[in-house]
C-alpha cells in the first residue's frame, strides 16, 4: 500500500522525501535547460516539445518540469534535487553522471532510456513506462522506488540497489546483472518471467513469491520437465 503525504512517498519500509512547493505561482516560468554549467532554482518548464533536449553539468534546484516531449535527451553531469517530473515524453533518454536527490518522475515515458553512473537518493518513479530501459553503475544512495511502472526487459547491470523498492511494477523479461541488491524489496511483483535469479542475493520478497523465482530460474537454466518427455526409449 502506497501512502503519499506532504513531503513524502511510503511504500512498506521505504519512504522517500519528495519535493514539497509551497507557493507553486512563485516558481519562475523559464524557456529552456540548454544552459552548460550553472544552476536554475525555483522554476518551472513544460508543455514543449523539442527536437533535442541537452542538459550538461548543470544544478536544478525545486522546480517542475510537465509535459516537456523531446525527441531525444541527453543529461550529462546534472545534479537534481528537488525536482518534479510530470506526464514527460523522454524516450530513449541518455542521463550520464550526476546525482538525482528528492526527485519525482510520475506518468512519465522513458522508454530505452539509459541511466549510466548516477547515484540516485530519495528518487520515485511512478506510474512511469521504463521498458526497455537500462540502468548501468547506478547507485542508490538513499531510497529508490519503482510503484506502478512498467519496466519489460530493462536491465540492471553492476548496479547497487541496496535498500531499494518495487511495487506493482510489471518486470516482465527484465533482467537483474551481478550488483548489489541487499535489502531490495521485491514484494508486490510478479517475478516469474525475470532473469539473473542468482544475483538477487539478500533481497525481500514473500513467501509465495519463491514459486515465481523457481519458475524464472527454470526458464533461464532451459530446463526439461520429465512430464514432457515420453518413456519410450529413443530411437537410435
Amino acid at each position: 500500500m502506497a501512502g503519499t503525504i506532504r513531503g513524502s512517498f511510503t511504500i512498506r519500509r521505504a519512504s522517500a522525501d519528495l519535493p514539497v512547493f509551497d507557493d507553486e505561482t512563485s516558481l519562475e516560468v523559464v524557456s529552456s535547460l540548454g544552459t552548460e554549467g550553472g544552476q536554475i532554482c525555483d522554476f518551472q518548464f513544460g508543455d514543449v516539445s523539442v527536437r533535442t533536449l541537452e542538459v550538461r553539468n548543470l544544478r536544478l534546484l525545486s522546480g517542475k518540469i510537465r509535459a516537456v516531449q523531446a525527441g531525444s535527451a541527453s543529461i550529462t553531469g546534472a545534479r537534481i534535487d528537488s525536482v518534479e517530473f510530470t506526464g514527460c515524453d523522454l524516450s530513449s533518454l541518455r542521463w550520464t553522471g550526476g546525482k538525482i536527490s528528492r526527485a519525482r518522475f510520475d506518468t512519465c515515458r522513458l522508454l530505452g532510456a539509459r541511466f549510466e553512473g548516477v547515484t540516485l537518493q530519495h528518487a520515485v518513479f511512478t506510474g512511469c513506462k521504463l521498458d526497455y530501459s537500462a540502468f548501468d553503475q547506478a547507485r542508490a544512495a538513499g531510497p529508490v522506488i519503482f510503484a506502478g511502472c512498467s519496466l519489460r526487459e530493462a536491465e540492471f547491470t553492476g548496479c547497487d540497489l541496496t535498500g531499494s523498492l518495487f511495487d506493482d511494477c510489471d518486470l516482465r523479461l527484465a533482467g537483474f546483472g551481478p550488483g548489489s541488491y541487499r535489502g531490495c524489496d521485491l514484494r508486490g511483483n510478479d517475478l516469474s518471467a525475470i532473469s539473473g535469479v542468482h544475483h538477487l542475493k539478500n533481497v525481500v520478497i514473500d513467501h509465495a513469491q519463491t514459486i515465481q523465482l523457481a519458475q524464472a530460474l527454470a526458464a533461464e537454466l532451459d530446463v526439461t520437465f520429465g512430464d514432457d518427455l515420453s518413456d519410450r526409449p529413443e530411437q537410435p
